[in-house]
């Protein structure tokens, strides 16, 4: 254990150092794909090597390869935070190596995953008798919650209807495939004229059972009607899920709460800590108000995993047998910051976003493509798409797009808890300059 040691001081103190200011490295790397693939050799060592000698390639290889999401001028996809609290736990969570299948297989891990659930729970002001569970993203999760609703709906698969908007997350539909529902089953609506296609569907001999909604779409932060659409599923007897992956965090700032408007009446509900509230990747919270749907369509028991224990054990609620400590993390971290300092740093992102939208706004140069009112900025060159694009290649953030109304859109996606009114000021310092 003395090399062990002696090497984990030394990487504390650059992971320290590193989540103080990744500001010394660029924000993505100067790369091409394969790069990489050519420094190293193409068959694993037949004996050991030194942890100085793999430490040195990861400083010379490897880390100069890395996209940094932790970094401050991060700002493509949505933005992400590994604070310090949820490194820490991490670490626990990896010497301990459990496996949070069974109550039995660890206790702790196990009642951990409730409690943190009902907090984040209690915070954002949903049912408090939901079902929660961590899974690595949302993608896992609406699987789950698919899986879930057809079976409550029972029937053929080659009659069951899955409904969603053109910005639905496209987990959603690649969910929907893998659980078994045929693709021109999946129908793409203006979800406005839901309770209308639901009875043309059911007059046609389909069979609708899932509908989705979100709370902040990926492409825009765009919010849908959860309040009027739960009317309509509970009207028609149709699962309602809502992704809340990215939007649902700010649920938690009571200037926000409307954001989270009918969501107490769905079914199924996602948010990710590990996007809005400092935590590492990979947790996602999936809540449901049906856990014995989630349970029916889950369990099995083989002789090896029976116990005499009555309690939870959550590899019933879900299609992984292996489960890591994610509880730890979450727990670390809602402790450490507290409902406020996650608060704080979720306005913070608001904040951001709205100043950076107002100097867009009364450029002339430049046109808002969506509303601002969470942490991501939509916009693009008058000009047109060409200008649009060739805008974001000079920019020096990592930025994305998207197309909104058939147009190219520059994402600039503000949350990372490093990120400083002086980083947005430099940003638009950029714009401005590269528009000149």
């Amino acid at each position: 254990m003395h090399d062990f040691r002696r090497h984990g001081h030394t990487l504390i103190d650059w992971v320290a150092d590193y989540l103080e200011d990744p500001r010394r490295y660029p924000v993505a790397p100067a790369c091409a794909p394969g790069d990489l693939q050519k420094l190293m050799p193409t068959a694993g060592p037949v004996h050991g090597e030194s942890m100085e000698a793999i430490l040195s390639d990861f400083r010379a290889a490897v880390l100069p390869r890395v996209t940094h999401w932790n970094h401050p001028h991060f700002h493509a996809y949505f933005s992400v935070s590994a604070s310090g609290p949820g490194v820490l736990a991490e670490l626990l969570t990896a010497a301990l190596n459990v496996n949070a299948m069974l109550w039995r297989s660890c206790p702790a891990a196990t009642e951990l995953e409730q409690i943190v659930a009902v907090w984040v729970l209690d915070w954002l002001g949903l049912p408090p008798d939901w079902f929660g569970m961590i899974l690595d993203c949302a993608s896992t999760a609406v699987f789950h919650a698919l899986v879930a609703a057809r079976r409550r709906a029972g029937g053929p698969l080659e009659t069951l209807t899955v409904y969603i908007a053109d910005h639905t997350h496209s987990s959603i539909e690649k969910g929907a495939i893998a659980a078994g529902i045929p693709p021109g089953n999946i129908r793409k609506i203006d979800l406005a004229c839901l309770a209308n296609v639901l009875r043309d569907d059911r007059a046609r001999g389909l069979r609708p059972f899932f509908v989705a909604a979100t709370v902040g779409s990926t492409s825009s932060a765009a919010i849908d009607p959860v309040a009027a659409i739960a009317e309509i599923c509970r009207a028609h007897h149709v699962w309602l899920h809502v992704d809340g992956a990215y939007g649902g965090s700010f649920g938690l700032l009571p200037e926000c709460r409307h954001f989270l408007d009918g969501v107490a009446r769905a079914d199924s509900f996602i948010v990710n800590p590990h996007k809005g509230m400092m935590v590492p990747l990979d947790c996602s919270l999936l809540y449901t108000a049906h856990p014995e749907a989630l349970r029916a369509a889950f369990t099995l028991r083989p002789e090896y995993l029976r116990t005499d224990v009555e309690t939870v054990d959550f590899t019933d609620y879900g299609l992984a047998l292996g489960r890591r400590f994610r509880a730890l993390k979450l727990w670390f971290v809602l402790r450490y910051y507290g409902r406020e300092g996650i608060a704080a740093n979720l306005r913070k992102s608001l904040d951001l976003a709205a100043w950076l939208a107002d100097r867009i706004a009364a450029d002339p140069r430049l046109e808002l493509a969506a509303p601002v009112g969470m942490g991501l900025v939509c916009f693009r060159v008058r000009e047109g798409d060409s200008a649009t694009r060739d805008l974001m290649r000079r920019l020096d953030v990592f930025a994305s797009h998207t197309v909104l109304d058939g147009r190219f859109v520059i994402r600039i996606a503000i949350g990372n808890s490093g990120t400083q009114r002086s980083d947005i000021e430099a940003l638009w310092k950029a714009i401005t300059t590269a528009l000149s």
